[in-house]
């Protein structure tokens, strides 16, 4: 199939386009520059010149593509606003085609589950920073309907390829000696590595039937500041970590501060069970300690 990427530069994106083609797909992925549409090129990705800011240059690619995976976010101030613009404008461009839209989503959607396994029908909670997503979500699926294939992914957080939030843990070992986290560190965070999870992006584009929506986690959940410590061990600062109080932390972070002290447990079963996937990556404390973190 020939399918319209966006965030196709960025982190998980990225890991997706690889494992498109790799799967036998064609791949066309959104650019804003001439200079990141070469990166694309080279990459054996075809550029299509556009930007999540003006949805309507989001919609023909969408509408041509035989397939839509919607990666790509702002990360700023406006993203929910943004992003729930961009999906509308894809949604309504393939709207009666039966044609696949993927939609990335995100376990902070389910706020803190404590001790119990949230699953794909645990109700939402999100924490403020993803306050809007439920919504975003719920559009997505409504379209199963209106003849969209619409399928919704949640990610854990995301590890491998030195990429996301450990990274900051080891980038703060290295600039302060210790690596910093928010809170007491008792909290546990749910992961997926990113080559795992962009299987599973394969699988759900291939598979998955319309109105489905899957918890991406694989493994355990690990206490913050086990993984702090972790990233500290591959920085080469002997594991020290530092916590960094709540209320401070919100100061300089904001909502993202309350993200990160969310205490989550949940279950991928129903993506292995339904599409066959089968994460196979090292856990996210021997990759920080000895894998792509490492020094």
């Amino acid at each position: 199939m020939e399918i319209f990427l966006t965030g196709a530069t960025g982190y998980i994106g990225s890991a997706v386009a690889e494992a498109l083609l790799k799967a036998g797909h064609k791949v066309i992925g959104l650019a804003r520059t001439p200079e990141k549409a070469k990166q694309l090129e080279a990459r054996g990705v075809r550029a299509c010149i556009g930007d999540l800011l003006k949805p309507e240059t989001l919609a023909v690619p969408a509408r041509a593509a035989e397939g839509v995976i919607h990666t790509a976010n702002t990360n700023d101030m406006q993203s929910a606003q943004v992003d729930a613009a961009a999906v509308r404008a894809m949604l309504k461009a393939l709207e009666g085609t039966g044609k696949a839209f993927v939609y990335t989503s995100g376990v902070w959607v389910l706020g803190s589950t404590g001790d119990k396994v949230a699953n794909e029908d645990t109700q939402l909670n999100p924490t403020p920073l993803v306050a809007q997503r439920p919504a975003v979500e719920q559009e997505v699926v409504g379209y199963k309907g209106r003849g969209v294939r619409a399928i919704v992914i949640r990610p854990a957080l995301v590890y491998g390829r030195a990429g996301s939030i450990p990274r900051m843990l080891v980038q703060s070992a290295r600039e302060t000696g210790a690596a910093r986290y928010v809170g007491d560190g008792e909290n546990r965070w749910p992961f997926v590595d990113v080559e795992d999870l962009a299987q599973l992006y394969v699988l759900a584009l291939e598979k998955a039937a319309a109105g489905s929506v899957y918890n991406a986690a694989h493994g355990p959940s690990y206490r913050v500041r086990d993984v702090a410590e972790a990233a500290s061990t591959g920085a080469g600062t002997k594991g020290k970590t530092q916590a960094v109080p709540l209320d401070e932390a919100r100061k300089t972070m904001y909502a993202f501060a309350d993200a990160l002290v969310l205490d989550q447990q949940v279950s991928g079963e129903k993506a292995r069970k339904e599409l066959g996937w089968s994460p196979r990556a090292a856990s996210v404390l021997d990759d920080l300690k000895t894998g792509s973190y490492a020094r």
